[in-house]
């Protein structure tokens, strides 16, 4: 994992570095009823390390419907640029794309164009859930594969909508939800710990949250087992509105400043 990644969206690294490797079998295509999200969704974010502003970050979901392999998709899309002193020495441009069946919430196709300083990516992954396989189309070298994934496998993108159809009011303080993931080649099993419910301070008021924190494997990044804490909001939307990770080189946090389109209104405190 490319260092420079850690300030634009420390979010993602739930995904990859609370995960442990996981593949099998399964059972067949769910179907998930959800309202916390739909078309024309809005999220704007500002990421720091430490006491200084290092990026900007928006998610969202498109105002149409897409179709993938004649499936009606939402078309979410993660982007996030350096700001300030961080770009001129790391200039960040990222975007991560994920387009997500409307009926299973799981992925038909991800995209994503990495641009961090010199280093480049682009590729298109399609996920055929029936057969539990993903194609992978490396877009500047030309070159294609074939990799074997976990059945009902998210990637990144769509892992966070997916948390966002959990009951969480159901949910019991310290219970564990596990998630088979994809990224970069490898599978991953992701297992999140909740926390219960917790009042936070954003950007964008102070909003009342459900807790989620990834259990953490020793490693060289982040200081202890709960190093990362994510928070979504305790209503009917279940948005992230804050991110934060203990790192032995410093801290960071994603903290949401603007949103609209939202399915309802946002659990603020007044």
């Amino acid at each position: 994992m490319r260092c420079r990644r850690l300030i634009f969206l420390p979010a993602f690294l739930v995904l990859l570095t609370a995960a442990q490797p996981a593949l099998g079998p399964g059972d067949a295509a769910r179907y998930i009823v959800q309202n916390s999200f739909g078309r024309g969704e809005t999220i704007n974010y500002k990421v720091h390390y430490g006491l200084l502003n290092a990026a900007d970050a928006t998610v969202e979901t498109s105002g149409n419907l897409e179709r993938i392999n004649n499936r009606p998709c939402y078309k979410a899309t993660v982007s996030g640029r350096t700001t300030g002193s961080f770009d001129f020495f790391l200039r960040i441009r990222d975007q991560w794309r994920a387009y997500i069946d409307t009926t299973s919430i799981l992925p038909l196709r991800a995209q994503r164009e990495i641009a961090e300083k010199n280093y480049r990516k682009k590729e298109v992954i399609d996920f055929d859930h029936e057969r539990d396989v993903a194609e992978v189309f490396d877009v500047r070298d030309n070159k294609r594969s074939t990799v074997k994934v976990a059945n009902h496998c998210l990637e990144l993108v769509s892992g966070f909508y997916y948390l966002r159809t959990l009951n969480f009011e159901r949910m019991r303080v310290g219970e564990s939800l596990r998630m088979p993931a994809y990224f970069d080649g490898d599978n991953f099993l992701l297992e999140v710990v909740f926390k219960g419910r917790q009042t936070v301070e954003t950007k964008a008021g102070t909003i009342r949250t459900f807790k989620l924190v990834p259990k953490m494997p020793d490693n060289k990044l982040f200081r202890g087992e709960n190093a990362i804490s994510v928070y979504f909001s305790d209503d009917r939307n279940k948005i992230p509105v804050l991110f934060q990770a203990e790192m032995f080189v410093g801290s960071i946090k994603v903290d949401m400043c603007g949103y609209q389109g939202l399915k309802g209104a946002l659990n603020k405190v007044n």
